[in-house]
């Protein structure tokens, strides 16, 4: 027998199913490239809830206009805050541009971040390629 369901659907679902919360993070000279990629993406990113690190995600709201929950700064504990966001299931995506041509003072954070990311199988994007696979893939929305 079929199932009637009602319309519209109830706000919970809505955020649920449409709404993904993505965060933003970029190494200092990595920032540049994620601004570039999120301008280009900005109808669509403008769909989500975006979450970001301090110096980022001030440059992204700046720049783009878009609304971006700002933590702390990746050195002073924003990786560690946006993985526990992720271990609680918070988080539908990671957009991660990281440097791997220069050391990070706080790289064990950063180890920290990609190893949650993978444990809790959350999609995850180093570059501008991945990033553009990711958000336009058909199993994003």
């Amino acid at each position: 027998m079929a199932r009637l369901l009602s319309w519209p659907p109830s706000t919970s679902w809505l955020y649920h199913e449409l709404m993904k919360k993505i965060a933003l993070i970029a190494h200092d000279k990595k920032k540049s490239e994620l601004l570039a990629w999120v301008l280009a993406n900005k109808a669509e990113l403008s769909q989500h809830q975006l979450i970001a690190t301090g110096t980022t995600g001030q440059l992204i709201a700046k720049e783009s206009g878009l609304q971006v929950q700002l933590v702390e700064s990746g050195p002073y504990g924003g990786d560690i805050q946006i993985g526990a966001e992720m271990v609680e299931n918070k988080i539908n995506a990671l957009i991660f541009f990281w440097d791997p041509l220069e050391p990070q003072p706080h790289d064990p954070d950063v180890k920290a971040l990609l190893r949650v990311s993978v444990l809790k199988n959350i999609p995850t994007a180093s570059n501008r390629a991945t990033a553009d696979l990711l958000i336009h893939s058909q199993f994003f929305n």
